[in-house]
């Protein structure tokens, strides 16, 4: 009898195994693209998002509330605006009332991170516009949240009764600190890059786009090729099964990453390669916008926390309020638009195929709404 020959892995198993691979590999690219673009605007912009953020002292509300959209744009980081403005309140260098409407703004500038991202899909009509759609729900859900509290608050101070509820119950909790696994991942090659840059912020910011937009290029094809059935079983039957399951998870996973920018970016390219659908993605994107609150809460407790027995915990108590009004708009945010979900996704779906039609229609939309028109409200407030 013919002895038959051992076992062999077969082709596609190992063909499964390199793509797999490929796959963690061009997300971490991703990931790194997407922390190099925000350390270079941070080392560009953050003096000035300072500075700016400061000139908000005697602003009213709604020249305030340009300040914070302009300087969350320039860093891409509405965690970076938020904790720049509790320390500036809790230091008493900025008033509480123009504080509240900076955070408000920061909400709808952290947005434009994402909506940068879904245009590495630009140059394939179909993804592009499902790739688009799903960055822009993200702003459309801000700007209509921010089109109702914001006029609320001016007029009643609603939000700001809930926060004085929440600062009363959380008095005397300590300080927490929360890790960050993205950037323990990621830091040291971002640290290598800054130093193969020379730490020029310029060129940081170049090869952070570049990264970026060579990663999804490269995750949507292995998506696609490997993945696409895969996750779209898994996320069906799992993390994206219900709304209220994918609300969750978008919470949780940006309390983690302490980052609604990564977290909603990564979306996009999924969205782009048809694993996900906006009506699936959008919840999560819900979600996100309340988990990054966190980060300003878990700043603002540090604070109250070492104030030394004696001293004035009052400046340290309105750093902890303003984190709660932080939470309060983006819950109360989420609670108005959960059962009329569908416009915010319709407006988004409609100017994701006119950005079709017309490529240079997103251009001008992110420059002018997230660059230009606070530029000239703030210029001319001042």
């Amino acid at each position: 009898m013919v002895p038959r020959p051992p076992p062999v892995a077969s082709h596609s198993t190992a063909r499964t195994l390199r793509q797999t691979l490929a796959a963690f590999g061009v997300l971490y690219m991703f990931l790194v693209g997407i922390g190099a673009m925000g350390a270079a605007f941070k080392g560009l912009g953050n003096d000035f998002s300072s500075d700016l953020l400061g000139t908000g002292t005697a602003s009213g509300p709604l020249i305030s509330l340009f300040v914070g959209i302009l300087a969350t744009t320039i860093v891409q980081s509405s965690s970076t605006t938020t904790s720049i403005v509790v320390g500036l309140v809790a230091a008493d260098t900025l008033p509480f009332d123009s504080a509240i409407y900076m955070v408000m703004g920061a909400n709808v500038g952290t947005t434009v991170t994402n909506t940068i991202v879904s245009l590495g899909h630009i140059t394939r009509s179909e993804e592009y516009r499902r790739a688009f759609a799903a960055a822009t729900v993200h702003d459309f859900f801000n700007i209509i949240t921010l089109l109702i509290l914001f006029p609320l608050e001016v007029t009643t101070g609603f939000l700001t009764e809930v926060a004085d509820v929440a600062t009363d119950a959380f008095k005397g909790v300590g300080g927490l600190h929360l890790a960050n696994p993205i950037k323990f991942l990621t830091g040291p090659a971002i640290d290598l890059l800054e130093r193969v840059t020379f730490e020029s912020a310029t060129a940081l910011a170049i090869l952070g786009v570049v990264l970026t937009f060579a990663g999804l290029f490269l995750l949507v094809r292995v998506l696609k090729s490997l993945l696409v059935k895969r996750l779209e079983n898994l996320f069906d039957r799992t993390v994206f099964r219900t709304s209220w399951i994918a609300l969750l998870f978008g919470l949780v996973l940006t309390v983690i990453v302490q980052s609604s920018s990564i977290t909603t970016s990564l979306i996009v390219p999924l969205c782009g390669a048809g694993v996900l659908t906006i009506r699936q993605a959008f919840p999560y994107t819900m979600g996100a916008n309340i988990g990054t609150t966190c980060t300003a809460v878990l700043a603002s407790l540090a604070a109250f926390a070492a104030i030394a027995p004696g001293e004035d915990a009052a400046r340290a108590e309105a750093g902890l309020r303003l984190a709660f009004h932080h939470v309060s708009f983006n819950v109360l945010g989420v609670a108005f638009l959960w059962f009329v979900r569908e416009l915010p996704i319709g407006i988004a779906e409609r100017f994701a195929a006119l950005a079709v039609r017309n490529r240079v229609l997103p251009i001008i939309y992110i420059v002018f709404t997230f660059y230009l028109l606070p530029f000239l409200v703030v210029w001319l407030g001042r």
